[in-house]
C-alpha cells in the first residue's frame, strides 16, 4: 500500500443535477472534487496527499513545481506544501503582476517563493528551470523534490485511480459516458486505469488530442510502477476530445461564459472558465448532438477561484 497523507475531505459527494438533466435529456451527475476542501480544493489534491507523502519520504524540505500564473495546481501545492511544513516554490508561465487576483493572489498568501517565465521558456526550458532551482537549494544546504506540472505522473495517477474506486462504491453501476477537463493528463490516465466507471470522455482545455494521448499513455507508463496498467487502448475506455480549447489555456469565450452562467443558474454549482467551463461546454455539445445518452457523470476537478478578477470579461463575453 503506498502511502498517503490526509489532506483531501474525502470521499467526495455524488449529486444529481435535476435541472440541466432535464434541459439536455439525458442524467446528468457530478462527482464533486471541488468540494476536497476550501485551500486546498479541486482534484489537485488527491495527487498531492501521495506525491507530498513521497517528498517527505525523501526527507524534502522544498517542493518545486510549475503551471500558468493562475495554475490550480500551483495553489493547492503551495497550500498542502505549507500545510505539511515545507517551503513552496512555483515556476509560472506568465508575468508577475502589481495587483494579483485568484490563485496568483493566494500563491501569494501561502508565501510561495514565485519565478516567472515567458511561455517559449516554459515549453522548452522548465524542466531544465526548476532543475537549477533545485540544483541551487542543494548547495545551500537544503533538498528539493521536484513536481512536475499539474501533479501529473504515475504517484497523481494513483491517486486518481484510487478515486475511480471510490465513485464505483458510490454508484450502481458504470456511467454511459464520464466527462472530465484534462489540462496534464494525470486525471484521465488515473480514471482510466482505475476500476471501470464508464467510457472516460477526457476534454483538452488547451492543446490537441495528439498531445494528452501521448501525454495520457506516458502517465500510465509511469504508473506502472505503483501496480497500475496496462492502459486500455485509446477509443475502448478513454478517448481524448478536442474542440472545446478556444483560443488556448485560460482563455475562454462567450460559449464558456455562457455554460458557467447557466450551470450557476441552474444548479447553484460553480464551475470556472479555464477548465470545468470548457469541459462542460463540451458536455453540453455532445448531448444535444446526440451523440451520449443515458447516464453521464460530470468529475468536477475544482477552479472557483479562476472565476475572480474576470468580471469585466463574464459581462463582457455575454454570461449576464
Amino acid at each position: 500500500m503506498r502511502s498517503s497523507l490526509p489532506l483531501a475531505r474525502r470521499p467526495t459527494p455524488l449529486e444529481r443535477l435535476a435541472r440541466l438533466s432535464e434541459h439536455l435529456g439525458v442524467q446528468v451527475d457530478v462527482k464533486r472534487d471541488d468540494l476536497t476542501g476550501v485551500e486546498l480544493t479541486g482534484n489537485k489534491v488527491r495527487k498531492l496527499e501521495v506525491i507530498l507523502a513521497e517528498a517527505l519520504q525523501a526527507r524534502a524540505d522544498v517542493v518545486i513545481t510549475c503551471g500558468g500564473v493562475q495554475s490550480n495546481h500551483c495553489r493547492a501545492t503551495a497550500a498542502a506544501a505549507r500545510k505539511v511544513g515545507l517551503h513552496p516554490v512555483l515556476l509560472l508561465r506568465g508575468e508577475r503582476s502589481e495587483s494579483p487576483d485568484s490563485n496568483l493572489l493566494l500563491d501569494q498568501v501561502f508565501g510561495a517563493e514565485l519565478h516567472f517565465c515567458t511561455p517559449d521558456e516554459y515549453r522548452s526550458q522548465r524542466g531544465r528551470i526548476m532543475a537549477d532551482l533545485a540544483a541551487g537549494f542543494a548547495a545551500a544546504g537544503r533538498r528539493a523534490f521536484v513536481i512536475p506540472e499539474g501533479g501529473s505522473n504515475g504517484a497523481g495517477a494513483w491517486a486518481y485511480a484510487r478515486a475511480a474506486e471510490e465513485l464505483a462504491q458510490q454508484t450502481t453501476g458504470p456511467y454511459d459516458a464520464v466527462f472530465a477537463p484534462v489540462g496534464s493528463g494525470g486525471t484521465l490516465a488515473g480514471l482510466a486505469l482505475g476500476p471501470d466507471i464508464g467510457p472516460i470522455w477526457g476534454v483538452a482545455v488547451c492543446d490537441d488530442r495528439a498531445y494528452f494521448s501521448a501525454r495520457v499513455k506516458a502517465i500510465a507508463k509511469e504508473a506502472e510502477a505503483y501496480g497500475l496498467g496496462p492502459l486500455p487502448p485509446e477509443g475502448e475506455k478513454w478517448r481524448v476530445v478536442e474542440g472545446y480549447q478556444g483560443a488556448g489555456y485560460g482563455i475562454a469565450d462567450a460559449q464558456v461564459w455562457n455554460t458557467v452562467s447557466a450551470v450557476a443558474r441552474w444548479e447553484g454549482l460553480l464551475l470556472d472558465p479555464v477548465y470545468t467551463g470548457k469541459a462542460m461546454c463540451a458536455l453540453f455539445a455532445e448531448a444535444k448532438a446526440g451523440r451520449i445518452r443515458g447516464k453521464v457523470l460530470f468529475w468536477h476537478t475544482g477552479g472557483a477561484f479562476g472565476l475572480f478578477g474576470r468580471g469585466a470579461e463574464f459581462l463582457q463575453l455575454g454570461g449576464q
